[in-house]
């Protein structure tokens, strides 16, 4: 058979070779993986606060977007109000304007009215001068000389009296 110096087991030198792992294992703890997980937590709080800040940055969003609703809900309803406010001073304003027109109009009847009043008034004096020079003239030439001043009077009064009546009757 064949030896078995191949297959032996050399206790120093699996304990050179332990040796060697733990030293090795002892170096890249030290000099790798404390780094390497120092690195993977300063990235993990990083990242962590990232999360944290986009967490607070959609908070601060979604507050800001209520605000906003309530302030263009605000809006609107400044808005109606302003719209009815400028409707109640357009309708004050329109009955001001119709009244004015109104107190314009009587104003003028009134004043129509009154013209007329005086119209008639003149046009009736002026028709009674007329008929009191024409029944002078025919006075005269009826007489056929001239009357006193009392007699004139005397007469045109009683014409005028009988056309006043005259006047009443109808």
């Amino acid at each position: 058979m064949q030896s078995l110096d191949v297959i032996s087991v050399n206790i120093w030198q699996m304990a050179a070779s332990l040796a060697n792992l733990v030293l090795l294992f002892l170096i890249v703890k030290k000099f790798l993986y404390k780094p390497v997980k120092n690195m993977l937590n300063e990235r993990r709080s990083a990242i962590d606060n990232d999360y944290k800040d986009a967490a607070d940055a959609k908070e601060k969003a979604v507050s800001d977007m209520k605000a906003y609703e309530e302030k263009l809900s605000g809006a609107a309803d400044e808005a109606s109000a302003i719209l009815k406010g400028a409707v109640d001073v357009a309708k004050s304003r329109e009955k001001e304007i119709i009244d004015g027109a109104n107190e314009k109009a009587r104003g003028i009847i009134k004043r129509a009215e009154a013209d007329a009043l005086l119209e008639k008034q003149k046009a009736r004096e002026d028709i009674k001068r007329e008929i009191v020079e024409v029944s002078t003239l025919l006075s005269e030439k009826m007489l056929g000389r001239e009357i006193s001043a009392d007699d004139h009077r005397d007469l045109i009064d009683s014409f005028i009296e009988g056309i006043g009546n005259g006047d009443e009757a109808n």
